[in-house]
């Protein structure tokens, strides 16, 4: 059907279904508005899901230049999901109360599709009821990481991960690894290399994780307060207590561990040097 000479920009896109899937359940204005941001989030969301299956694949191959693409477009999505959040903080609390009682028991914590990137990222520990209801998301708990795929990754490189860390059960939280922080210390004494790239570009997608979920977390408490969020969920608290909870806290820990080099290439000083530093 794509080589057809009749095909219109309309029917490609599908556009008479997705135009058609904004049903507000009120007459308030920016109900509207609330509708086509989520959906648009949730397109996202697919995408990076899409990109992120991408990834560990490259990732595990050893494909450097690859992975680093894919990594850094993962990013640039995130940067785009956040800033989203300026639309929306374009609606006042009292526009958004207008519809809010239509909104029933849903709530942005039911998105399968953000519970599954988490679960990607290396997130293990859901309800057992809700894994029940969600097979992908099962899937998704019994496949390796992206920092399980960081780790083959940089194994194919040549680089000693423990074997103990490559051949562990991924059906389980990763526990941060002083052997594996070693590791990366060492990738990242070649700071132009290929590796060292790739896990900053790793860096990236997990800091535009937390920056999603913090403006998220501002937007709530700028439209309901302390209020009790929709569908029962405990709103800005839960967001709060999600916050600075990396998803590859090894990439994090050996910022602290690196020292800062003179021209020699010997440590200056043993000055600590921070991310970007």
């Amino acid at each position: 059907m794509a080589d057809s000479p009749t095909m219109t920009y309309g029917g490609y896109l599908r556009l008479d279904r997705l135009l058609s899937c904004q049903e507000p359940e009120t007459d308030a204005h920016d109900e509207l508005l609330f509708v086509i941001i989520h959906q648009v989030y949730e397109l996202w969301f697919k995408q990076i899901l899409h990109e992120s299956a991408l990834l560990q694949r490259r990732l595990e191959a050893g494909g450097s230049a690859g992975a680093l693409h894919t990594a850094r477009r993962i990013a640039k999505i995130l940067k785009t999901v956040v800033g989203q959040l300026d639309v929306l903080e374009t609606m006042t609390p009292r526009q958004f109360a207008a519809f809010r009682d239509a909104l029933g028991t849903s709530s942005g914590f039911q998105s399968d599709q953000f519970r599954e990137i988490e679960a990607v990222l290396g997130r293990r520990g859901f309800p057992a009821s809700v894994l029940r209801g969600d097979e992908r998301l099962r899937d998704a708990v019994s496949r390796p990481s992206m920092f399980d795929s960081l780790l083959r990754y940089l194994a194919v490189q040549g680089h000693p991960v423990p074997r103990e860390a490559l051949e562990r059960d991924t059906s389980l939280p990763w526990e941060p690894d002083a052997a594996v922080q070693r590791v990366l210390l060492a990738v990242y004494a070649d700071e132009n290399g290929p590796a060292a790239e790739v896990c900053e570009a790793l860096v990236d997608v997990d800091e535009g994780v937390q920056e999603w979920r913090y403006r998220h977390l501002k937007m709530v408490e700028r439209t309901i307060g302390a209020k009790i969020g929709t569908g029962g969920s405990a709103g800005a608290d839960y967001l709060r207590s999600t916050l600075f909870a990396p998803a590859f806290p090894d990439l994090w820990e050996v910022r602290s561990q690196t020292e800062q080099t003179g021209q020699t290439g010997q440590p200056a000083g043993g000055e600590e040097r921070g991310h970007g530093g």
